[in-house]
């Protein structure tokens, strides 16, 4: 479970504890901002993380979820693990690094209102015993190359998105670098770079991709927008390989591994949308619909000359002459 979602479960037990009758999927979809599938997963996690959850159908055949206060306060004090408060605490600490102001202060405050309903015994061998993880794991540290992001930006965005309020930024890119833009951000994409969705305020409607390593400047707005109802940020992102989205390169992406690569891309999910075949000589061939050539080069430059790119032509082309034999190791 995500720690959003973590967030979200006891926002939702909260939900369930105050109100009267307890919390219908109406109520979670408004509260929420979720279609009713998801609030229904939702209560199903409810029910799980609390057995003593109960549930009622009023005279208009709407279903209801309630805790009862003292069931919610005894579950948070015995429900937490060392694990799950070590989790936590590298959650803050990779936030902190990445200068996510915002997630720090709401994960810090769920850290210390869990601590809170614990007895102070059982507090303090949890605070001990998640050091002692932590110290195991090294800080659980995430290697490789990031790109730089002025500190308090993610924190602004994220203000914004939770609005939804209109951000003014200064973005260094594009033909006119200076111009103030007001944009009604719909998401992030996260990768190697990373990008803020969102549309201009009175353009055409689109959504356009700006890095976040090059907006200057950023400042959050009082006037709030409505998100557009058909856009949905998964969906969106499955368009592309990576972060970087290229309407004119959408399209199949199949690619070859050698039968002694396949067991090993075998556990890798390129894409949401893949398909895997395994075929008569052992081979492995993925199938997926994406944009974004260059990411997929870079990324297929990793296993040598054990995967062959069968289309788009274009992208074959481009790794033709760069598949390597002396790699030690697959990826």
């Amino acid at each position: 479970m995500s720690f959003q979602k973590a967030t979200d479960l006891l926002r939702l037990a909260e939900m369930a504890t105050s109100r009267y009758r307890g919390v219908s999927l109406t109520d979670i979809e408004e509260a929420f901002g979720v279609d009713r599938r998801t609030a229904q997963r939702m209560t199903k996690a409810l029910e799980e993380t609390f057995p003593n959850c109960s549930t009622e159908v009023d005279d208009d055949r709407r279903k209801f979820w309630k805790l009862r206060a003292d069931h919610a306060r005894l579950m948070l004090a015995q429900g937490i693990r060392d694990s799950e408060l070590a989790a936590l605490e590298m959650a803050i600490r990779r936030a902190g690094r990445d200068g996510a102001l915002t997630e720090v202060s709401a994960l810090s405050g769920l850290r210390d209102r869990l601590l809170s309903a614990m007895p102070g015994p059982h507090a303090r061998r949890a605070e001990a015993d998640a050091e002692a993880v932590l110290e195991a794991h090294g800080f659980a540290s995430r290697p490789g190359p990031r790109v730089l992001v002025k500190a308090g930006l993610l924190a602004t965005i994220g203000e914004a998105l939770k609005g939804p309020h209109v951000l003014t930024i200064v973005y260094a890119g594009g033909r006119d670098p200076n111009r103030e833009r007001r944009l009604e951000p719909h998401g992030l994409l996260l990768g190697t770079r990373r990008y803020l969705v969102a549309r201009e305020t009175g353009g055409d409607g689109r959504m356009q991709h700006y890095r976040l390593d090059r907006i200057a400047t950023a400042r959050l707005e009082a006037d709030s927008f409505a998100r557009d109802p058909g856009f949905d940020l998964a969906t969106h992102a499955n368009r592309a390989f990576g972060s970087y989205h290229a309407d004119h390169e959408y399209g199949e992406v199949v690619w070859r591994f050698t039968p002694a690569a396949a067991p090993t891309a075998g556990e890798f999910i390129f894409h949401p949308t893949q398909e895997l075949t395994k075929e008569a000589d052992g081979s492995l061939t993925v199938r997926f619909l994406a944009s974004g050539h260059l990411e997929m080069a870079w990324h297929l430059y990793t296993w040598g000359d054990a995967v062959e790119v069968i289309a788009p032509k274009g992208l074959r082309d481009m790794v033709a002459r760069n598949r390597r034999d002396d790699f030690p190791a697959l990826p």
